[in-house]
């Protein structure tokens, strides 16, 4: 069994993975709880099933495969926003202890995970807009590339070393966020001076 603050860590790690590509961290979670590496929630033990593999492999092979069509990548992220979000909240319950009460559980899940899903997803869709816009998305599939690695590595690796890989989450998101806020105050800055 781990810790209440191992397993948010944890949380956390594959929520932000489900903002890079949504399905991806399900199948890590599936093949590590399978193998025994990962100890899952009693009521989502399902995840560790070779049906769900099998799902989630399939499910994952379409969804990177799909962000390879220039046209398709960019509208892929209408429909990956609220994705990410909705798994992140699952990835963050399914790991919890089981001697987390179910409400504790799930605030932590849609506040913490959904959250951090979400905010790594709309930065991914920024990427790609900007790869979009400055190279007529030639340069998309390097984009999808980075994404899709960045999904495996970081699923991964939590499995692992979560509270690590949560350091390296949050200082990234924390450089992610001060870039923004950034190149936002040099757009307004730009206005006003024309």
């Amino acid at each position: 069994m781990i810790s209440i603050i191992t397993a948010i860590c944890l949380g956390i790690c594959l929520s932000a993975a489900c903002g890079l590509r949504v399905f991806l961290p399900f199948l890590v979670v599936s093949v590590a709880a399978k193998c025994g590496i990962l100890e899952l929630r009693d009521s989502w033990h399902w995840i560790g099933s070779w049906l769900s593999i099998t799902a989630f492999s399939t499910a994952t092979i379409l969804e990177i495969a799909a962000y390879y069509v220039p046209w398709l990548d960019n509208g892929l992220d209408s429909i990956a926003t609220p994705a990410a979000g909705i798994a992140g909240t699952l990835m963050t319950v399914a790991v919890m202890p089981a001697d987390v009460s179910q409400l504790y559980s799930w605030c932590v899940g849609i506040i913490a995970g959904g959250g951090v899903a979400t905010g790594v997803q709309l930065v991914t869709v920024g990427a790609r807009a900007l790869s979009t816009a400055s190279t007529g998305g030639a340069a998309n599939h390097v984009v999808s590339t980075s994404e899709a690695a960045g999904s495996l590595g970081i699923s991964a690796a939590a499995v692992f070393v979560p509270v690590a890989v949560a350091i390296l989450v949050a200082l990234c998101m924390s450089l992610s966020a001060w870039f923004a806020v950034k190149k936002g105050a040099g757009v307004l800055s730009m206005r006003k001076s024309a």
